[in-house]
């Protein structure tokens, strides 16, 4: 016999059953789990007082593609469109380390992002946009003190000084390791290369936040919902404790860290995800960490739609897909938004859906009233429900990290790829038989004879970025360049903080790929292990 709709079990991504309806006495709320109030610990119902009621969240589009010039147009573009702040995306060869030119570049040059080698492609990137007023976020891991010096370089040419610079680097190596693969050098290094830019931002930079955790790619990757902040929470605990073991203290560098999550597409999840990881976070801090500011346990985060839900087919539904994603963010409290434009299955996003993509964020903000009141869902009893349970999921999931040894130690014992790839399957299972319904792909599907107008990277830009290091190292101080890439080697061997000499190396000409070959010749790489 089949079951009535009423008797069927209806379950989350992350498997939490949701009720035919709640009540009160669902909640069971102590005090433990008090909703107290915007702004105060544990920054359930948000981290500051009035929230949007004060200024809009930043309206944050992910951009970069070809060439330094053609990004920078788009970015002009946004701008005049409204958009409150700029994300960089860098191409492959910039996300590993290599120059234009290397070997390993060819054919990725400007494809997935702006090809950025030398701090003229960085100034030529940022013309015509004063520093001091803009936020800017860069989309770079392994080598983010490189490119962040970079940006300290043309502010300093624009006589912007550091303390008035304002972004993120996200920086978070450990779900390279996970999720995404765009690591170059091994853990303990790596590591070096983080707490380095920690210590340095907070005299030099003190308004970046220097690291953005990660757990978009987590979530892309395959996760659920839970294990998205469970696995994100765990590194933030692994970053924040080689900190300390670095000498110093919490209070003097946890202000300075952010956080990046998707929106997926589990509505009522998503809104409870954000809540959940806040108050665990704010927890984490004070009673683990024994930190005192508040801003110490304040979870402030950027927030994109997911990549991995839009579809191909269809393309135009994934306008409908993104708007609910950005809703359930605000509804969430996010601080930094970026909407995926339709396009996004099929190719680079085109400027006209860019356009629409930033449109959504504004109606929801200007038009819906959903910002009028600070966490408008609160007291829902599903809601709450689902706040209680995202929050004990990703507890538990902690614990067994903690008895692993941590997140290096769960990473390398293949726990928490274990854990993914299990949820991805099944997904991926689930779509397959019908289970989950993807519109458009398994269920109200339509014959499509035309593919709409994408956007397609010219393959010269390859060869103008080749063209133009090549006329940079004929005319710039080879001698001075031989003699930084000593210092550099040696510096790598100590415990000298590098970020000082990373910008003195870039504003003499030293390339990206110089200065990440030299510490590759001093840290070797990061190999994975095979399992078979």
């Amino acid at each position: 016999m089949s079951q009535t709709a009423a008797e069927k079990p209806f379950r989350t991504s992350s498997g939490i059953e949701m009720k035919n309806a709640f009540t009160p006495d669902d909640l069971a709320l102590d005090s433990q789990r008090d909703l107290g109030t915007p702004g105060e610990f544990p920054f359930t119902r948000g981290v500051y007082p009035t929230m949007y009621r004060g200024r809009h969240w930043t309206m944050r589009q992910y951009a970069g593609y070809a060439s330094a010039e053609e990004s920078n147009a788009r970015y002009r573009f946004l701008l005049d469109q409204g958009q409150s702040g700029l994300s960089v995306a860098f191409d492959l060869p910039t996300q590993i380390g290599y120059d234009a030119d290397d070997p390993m570049a060819l054919g990725e040059v400007g494809k997935v992002g702006v090809s950025i080698c030398s701090l003229e492609d960085m100034a030529r990137l940022f013309e015509g946009i004063p520093l001091d007023k803009v936020s800017t976020s860069m989309t770079i891991n392994a080598p983010a003190t490189v490119l962040l010096a970079m940006y300290i370089a043309v502010g300093k040419r624009q006589g912007v000084a550091s303390s008035k610079l304002r972004g993120t680097v996200q920086n978070d190596i450990l779900k390279e390791y996970i999720a995404r693969g765009t690591y170059i050098f091994p853990p303990k290094p790596s590591m070096r290369l983080i707490t380095d830019l920690f210590a340095y931002c907070k005299t030099e930079v003190p308004n970046w936040n220097t690291i953005s955790i990660s757990g978009y790619h987590i979530r892309e990757a395959g996760s659920t919902a839970v294990q998205e902040v469970a696995f994100t929470l765990a590194n933030g605990v692994a970053y924040v404790q080689a900190a300390i073991d670095a000498g110093l203290a919490v209070d003097d560098f946890a202000p300075q860290l952010s956080f990046f999550f998707n929106a997926h597409n589990n509505f009522l999840e998503e809104i409870a995800k954000f809540r959940a990881a806040r108050r665990l976070w704010a927890r984490i801090m004070r009673d683990r960490f024994g930190a005192k500011d508040p801003k110490s346990m304040q979870l402030r985060f950027h927030t994109q739609t997911g990549g991995s839900t839009l579809t191909a087919q269809q393309p135009e539904n994934n306008v409908v897909r993104v708007a609910l994603q950005a809703l359930a963010a605000v509804l969430g409290g996010t601080q930094s938004l970026h909407t995926n434009s339709m396009d996004e299955a099929l190719a680079l996003p085109t400027q006209k859906a860019v356009q629409i993509a930033l449109r959504t964020q504004q109606i929801i903000a200007y038009e819906t009233g959903v910002v009028d009141t600070v966490d408008p869902l609160a007291g829902s009893y599903a809601i709450e429900h689902l706040t209680n349970a995202v929050e004990q999921g990703a507890a538990d999931y902690l614990a067994q990290i903690d008895h692993l040894g941590g997140a290096l130690a769960a990473i390398d014992a293949g726990f928490v790829n274990g854990e993914i790839q299990q949820a991805a399957y099944d997904t991926l299972r689930a779509v397959e038989q019908g289970e989950q319904v993807i519109v458009g792909v398994n269920k109200f599907t339509v014959a499509e004879d035309s593919q709409p107008d994408l956007l397609r990277v010219d393959p010269a830009i390859e060869q103008g970025q080749r063209t133009r290091l090549a006329a940079l190292r004929a005319r710039r101080d080879n001698d001075r360049v031989t003699l930084l890439r000593d210092r550099l080697d040696s510096a790598a061997r100590t415990r000298e903080n590098l970020m000082p000499l990373f910008v003195e190396c870039v504003e003499n000409d030293m390339t990206l790929g110089e200065v990440c070959g030299t510490l590759r010749a001093v840290y070797g790489e990061y190999r994975p292990a095979v399992s078979v």
